[in-house]
């Protein structure tokens, strides 16, 4: 079935046309029919498998069909998000589809300043996408008017409740008409998630893609044991032979992300960072530089794991394997997405071995071990443009690493 068979708004059609979407993926197949019929829907579907699409075209469907002049009675559609960088994409999404409606989708989030935001709230807008804290505190402050609303959706729905969210999001309910169409999107399924979306939804329609397979099936997996204080040599390495391809590199931590950085410029390699010390004028503008190819080599936390979409990843790195296993799946469906191929290559240290054997039982899918030879591990250290002699920096890196300060340096006046 192609999308030129639903029924939906020519103007949609149209720019689904010059996105280049002419067939539905599972999600979108499955999702779109019952949405359109007005019905509550429970979607559990991997990353990178166009879940964003699956609601947003049957939405704009419904809200083009409608007459939307009096803006001022309140929003049409409320979709909640863990993160700021996923509530700007899935504006971005609304409004490319949507581009040749008269459907206005808007973001709020926190991390910047409000008055701009309710500056354009008071203009009126159909759609509206939001974190649950900035959107709470707008509510509670009378900037955003919620007893019109006709459709929630919750997006990365697990992720919300992995940051807390639980409370914001059953406060925010009180103000939201009984009688509304709600969707449920996420990618990984609990019974705290499902309690959730159970007491929100009416008679769902249940949809589950590949619930046995978290992992998106064309990423090819591999793990190299590498000592920590090397990681940076083979990630040279690896970069350097890769010029041309997009890489998105992972680690633990915020100091990690611009230790790994300052490696990189060292040894001649552009990157740069993204995490949760940024401002969100800084990271929208990494993220763009990324998508757009004038980055190749984005450093990043989790915060970049859950949901974004930047397109033509060629190879997701985890310098650092996650704490949290489901955080693997996250973030190696950077890569990989839609009909791409993509590659997901982990670095790990003797230590770091434990989580290799729990990431495999959670994906059911056995991680390949690249084997490095004696010789090629010493060369890949040796013909560093960093020497690998620098023992000070590594003695205070490794201490940071604990969690223990290295000796500062005297400041020269």
């Amino acid at each position: 079935m192609r999308f030129d068979d639903y029924f939906i708004a020519p103007d949609i059609k149209k720019s689904l046309d010059k996105m280049g979407f002419k067939k539905p993926t599972d999600i979108q197949f499955k999702s779109i029919p019952p949405i359109l019929k007005g019905e509550d829907v429970l979607a559990i579907a991997q990353t990178g498998t166009g879940k964003t699409a699956a609601f947003a075209i049957p939405i704009l469907h419904l809200l083009s069909s409608k007459k939307l002049r009096r803006r001022v009675d309140g929003i049409k559609c409320v979709i909640m998000v863990p993160t700021r960088e996923l509530a700007i994409q899935i504006t971005e999404t609304f409004d490319a589809i949507g581009k040749h409606s008269r459907v206005k989708t808007f973001s709020v989030f926190g991390g910047v300043e409000q008055g701009p935001q309710i500056a354009k709230l008071e203009k009126g807008i159909d759609i509206l996408v939001a974190t649950p804290g900035r959107l709470f505190d707008l509510v509670s402050q009378g900037h955003i008017q919620l007893k019109r609303t006709e459709m929630l959706v919750l997006d990365e729905a697990d992720h919300m409740l992995d940051l807390g969210f639980i409370e914001d999001i059953k406060d925010l309910i009180r103000f939201l008409p009984k009688k509304r169409q709600t969707l449920f999107f996420s990618a990984t399924i609990n019974e705290k998630i499902k309690k959730l979306a159970y007491s929100l939804v009416h008679n769902p329609i249940r949809i589950q893609i590949s619930p046995k397979n978290p992992v998106a099936k064309n990423v090819d997996h591999s793990v190299v044991n590498v000592e920590m204080d090397d990681k940076r040599f083979f990630l040279e390495r690896f970069i350097k032979e890769r010029e041309t391809d997009k890489i998105l590199v992972f680690v633990r931590t915020k100091v990690r992300a611009e230790r790994v950085c300052k490696a990189m410029q060292r040894v001649g390699i552009e990157s740069a960072t993204l995490h949760g010390d940024k401002d969100q004028k800084d990271r929208n503008k990494v993220l763009k530089a990324f998508k757009d190819g004038k980055i190749k080599v984005l450093i990043a936390t989790d915060v970049s794991a859950r949901g974004i979409d930047i397109p033509n990843v060629g190879f997701v790195v985890n310098y650092d394997l996650p704490e949290q296993t489901e955080n693997y799946v996250h973030r190696v469906g950077r890569t990989g997405r839609g009909n791409n191929r993509g590659v997901a290559i982990s670095f790990f240290t003797k230590e770091e071995k434990a989580f290799i054997g729990e990431i495999e039982a959670y994906t059911g899918k056995k991680i390949d071990h690249q084997e490095v030879k004696k010789e090629d591990y010493q060369a890949t250290i040796d013909l560093s443009d960093d020497g690998g002699n620098d023992w000070k920096s590594l003695i205070e890196n490794a201490a940071l690493d604990n969690g223990k300060p290295g000796k500062k340096k005297k400041k020269k006046n």
